[in-house]
């Protein structure tokens, strides 16, 4: 195994956990047809895919899709960071990964202005050189290449790079861009998806992610 020189993380479910600030957007907007919100587990299963597949989820048919996905992005454009935090431990984790020479980047399917909002508010000690959200021309995770625009960004082959994140979503975009996959089980989908996912590691924990991403077995 190549030694592993960057760390291309998934945001929403792997850094940081925004279920909170996502769903209060999305009941906000769903109030507005006349729907009630998703429960948090529901919500869990919704993510991942973009915000118009998470629209397009929650309504279920029941409303016309891109009315509500207008007001979903307003409402979270307008509070994207009010209860989004930091899983506990990752910023200890980022640390340890900084001081072990890593470089970093973000590679989400979430709009790729508040993919940088976010990391601009929650990551900026750290060295992500590359910020990958939703944008036009790029195609959302599973396809790779957004994560193999980020790697060469950071100048390091796809072949010394983890690929980060918290859904089988993530375990295929690091197989469709040869990189390390590690699954994390403390996010929105939970071990059993990543296991069945196969993804090269599952952690439960931060510090287990600096141990598989510094000493890959």
């Amino acid at each position: 195994m190549a030694h592993l020189r960057a760390a291309l993380f998934d945001l929403d479910g792997t850094l940081v956990d925004s279920l909170a600030d996502l769903g209060a957007a999305l009941a906000s907007a769903l109030a507005v047809v006349g729907l009630a919100p998703p429960d948090d587990a529901a919500l869990r299963t919704m993510i991942g895919l973009g915000a118009r597949t998470l629209v397009e989820r929650a309504v279920a048919g029941r409303a016309d899709v891109d009315r509500v996905l207008a007001d979903f992005r307003d409402a979270y454009r307008a509070r994207p960071i009010v209860e989004t935090r930091l899983y506990p431990g990752i910023a200890s984790a980022l640390d340890r990964l900084t001081d072990a020479g890593l470089t970093f980047a973000v590679v989400s399917n979430k709009p790729h202005d508040l993919t940088v909002t976010l990391a601009a508010q929650l990551l900026a000690p750290w060295p992500f050189a590359a910020i990958y959200g939703q944008r036009p021309a790029v195609p959302l995770k599973p396809d790779p290449t957004a994560a193999l625009c980020a790697a060469d960004e950071l100048g390091v082959p796809p072949t010394t790079c983890a690929f980060i994140g918290d859904s089988a979503v993530d375990i295929a975009t690091a197989r469709a861009a040869g990189m390390r996959a590690i699954g994390v089980a403390w996010g929105f989908r939970g071990r059993a998806e990543l296991d069945a996912a196969d993804a090269d590691v599952v952690v439960d924990e931060p510090a287990a992610l600096v141990t598989a991403i510094t000493s890959p077995t």
